[in-house]
């Protein structure tokens, strides 16, 4: 079945209330092998990797000024990017400011409306700021000279709106496969996957794709359903849902909320169904609440990013551009996957930032030339 009938298939029947029903793949069985190196290799701390030339930032963006707008305020993960931006660009000596919001379309056009008529110089939208739906407001901010950039919300494969002039991709379909891989090697091939996803969010199929094209290579052995559930509906149908789903098909032994943070919903579902020792979950973000949830034995693994280092490649590639300099398309933030034997490198509790090593630190002071 084709992702796209897939995902709008999960649409109409989870709007009914429903799940869409388990589908087994028929394909040779799963590389266990390979699985396993690519779980080895994302076990290793990232290493700082120039992804330009070095430049002088703080001349360059002297008396410059950026706002970020997270897909919405109330996601921690989204919106400590936006703090952590604001925190280094302070460093360099510009502006980055917030466009604080609850995720909903109408206040993401109030967002550029309000960069075009303050004089930013761009507006970046992060994490599945969609502009496809910003197209009056986005023609508007360019003709009042604000450069309208997107960060953290493209996956690679998938071609971007002409509307924007920057798109910091993420390789989302490959941490989908990651993700299969960890599960693959957890059960030695047998995964039936309740995956979690917000079909509204830009890099849902793609990254839903990942998983289930993945899964759909690893045998008879494994199967899987899907759940949209909207990021302003999560706390109202997540829980719900995953409660009907594992009620209705026993053997699932795996949710996979795609966006970390819809974890805290996911959780007391398998518990009130008395399910903790058979359903486990796996995810992706590195949200500091879900580690966590990790060292407490709630989550199993999480495949994290951190912020700071994202932070830090927005900035970058944003300030290239608006200094007239190269910027590549693609964000540069290695994965890096966090379960029992690693969690407390993150700190307790968990932080943003721990864990990842401090090569990236170094790293971009030292390509922006503040050290």
């Amino acid at each position: 079945m084709n992702i796209a009938v897939k995902l709008s298939a999960a649409l109409s029947i989870i709007l009914a209330g429903g799940v869409l029903g388990g589908v087994s793949s028929s394909f040779a069985d799963p590389d266990i092998g390979a699985a396993k190196a690519n779980i080895a290799r994302h076990r290793q701390l990232p290493a700082f990797e120039a992804p330009g030339e070095p430049f002088n930032a703080k001349q360059c963006m002297a008396g410059k000024k950026i706002m970020a707008m997270p897909v919405s305020s109330a996601n921690p993960f989204n919106k400590n990017i936006v703090q952590s931006m604001a925190e280094v660009a302070k460093t360099i000596g510009f502006e980055v400011v917030e466009w604080e919001n609850q995720g909903r379309p109408t206040q993401w056009a109030q967002g550029v409306e309000h960069a075009a008529n303050n004089k930013f110089d761009a507006a970046v939208l992060i994490g599945g700021v969609n502009p496809a739906v910003l197209g009056p407001q986005i023609a508007e901010a360019k003709k009042a000279g604000v450069h309208v950039y997107t960060a953290h919300m493209y996956d690679t494969l998938q071609t971007p709106d002409p509307s924007t002039e920057l798109n910091l991709n993420v390789r989302y379909h490959q941490a989908g496969e990651l993700l299969v891989d960890w599960m693959v090697t957890q059960t030695d091939g047998k995964v039936n996957a309740l995956i979690i996803g917000s079909d509204e969010v830009v890099p849902t199929a793609a990254f839903v794709k990942g998983i289930t094209d993945k899964l759909d290579q690893c045998g008879e052995g494994c199967k899987y359903s899907y759940v949209n559930a909207p990021i302003p509906e999560w706390s109202t149908k997540v829980q719900p849902s995953v409660q009907s789903a594992l009620i209705a098909d026993p053997t699932i032994n795996y949710v996979v909320p795609i966006y970390d943070s819809a974890s805290q919903f996911v959780v007391p579902a398998i518990t009130i169904t008395g399910k903790s020792d058979q359903v486990k979950i796996a995810t992706f973000n590195g949200t500091p609440f879900v580690l966590d949830e990790i060292r407490k034995g709630n989550v199993e693994m999480d495949i994290g990013e951190s912020i700071g280092w994202i932070a830090r490649s927005i900035l970058d590639s944003s300030m290239r551009k608006l200094c007239g300099l190269e910027a590549k398309d693609e964000l540069y933030v290695p994965f890096y996957i966090f379960d029992k034997s690693n969690v407390e490198t993150a700190g307790v509790p968990a932080a943003f930032d721990q864990g990842y090593g401090d090569s990236y630190l170094t790293g971009y002071n030292k390509l922006w030339g503040l050290e």
